[in-house]
């Protein structure tokens, strides 16, 4: 099998690539890993929208610029259900992007069912990286906070996390407690799950992970679950 898949984030893009290198001329710098004769990259949107490139298939919400066949094109929450492997035989597994938030559960290791929500976790991981920017500061300074903001959308944090910096808060103290905020709602939303199996890119966000293991067991599965799920 020699093909390229796409999954086209609103922030971040994904591509393997199979059995070729023909992409490491024009997206080498954004390889991430080449493993088992697959080659992984991570870019920008942005940038992948200034390129001219071909796919074999694809998802993801900025992947209309690539569909010359809707044939190739795969819904996100179909990538996600076929994406994941190996898993017990009850698993919800979560995926969690920049502007929303899926799930999908199985029940004796068949579909059991699924949620979508494009409204209350619209920009959450958008804003974060944001945030992060404005304020100068590396994920890598957060750590988890006990406190959260009590919070239903990224948009609707922003006030909270200005209001505790001009009060002397630090912007690492302030964005780690939106952050919890996040990962309490995210758990809500996945129906208060014992363990989650975590796709995107959350799974690389170590404050966000360690703020979702005070409600439930967080298995971090990565942010390559939707390609590897589109064939």
């Amino acid at each position: 099998m020699n093909k390229t898949v796409l999954d086209a984030g609103t922030t971040w893009s994904k591509i393997i690539e199979y059995n070729k290198n023909e992409l490491q001329n024009t997206i080498g710098e954004y390889l991430v890993k080449s493993d088992a004769g697959k080659n992984y990259y991570i870019l920008p949107s942005a940038v992948l929208k200034t390129l001219d490139l071909q796919f074999d298939a694809m998802t993801g919400h900025m992947s209309e610029k690539f569909i010359y066949d809707k044939s190739k094109y795969t819904n996100e929450i179909i990538a996600l259900t076929k994406g994941v492997k190996n898993l017990e035989k009850d698993a919800l597994i979560l995926d969690l992007g920049s502007r929303d938030a899926k799930w999908v559960r199985f029940s004796g290791g068949k579909f059991k069912d699924l949620d979508w929500n494009t409204a209350c976790a619209s920009s959450t991981g958008a804003t974060i990286e944001m945030l992060l920017k404005f304020y100068n500061v590396s994920a890598a300074q957060l750590e988890c906070s006990k406190e959260k903001y009590n919070i239903t959308c990224g948009i609707f944090g922003l006030e909270r996390i200005m209001d505790d910096i001009a009060k002397g808060a630090s912007p690492e103290c302030a964005i780690s407690k939106f952050i919890h905020g996040i990962a309490f709602n995210t758990w809500n939303f996945a129906k208060k799950a014992d363990k989650i199996y975590l796709s995107g890119g959350f799974c690389e966000n170590k404050c966000f992970v360690d703020s979702l293991s005070l409600y439930c067991t967080p298995v971090k599965l990565g942010r390559f679950v939707l390609c590897e799920g589109i064939l």
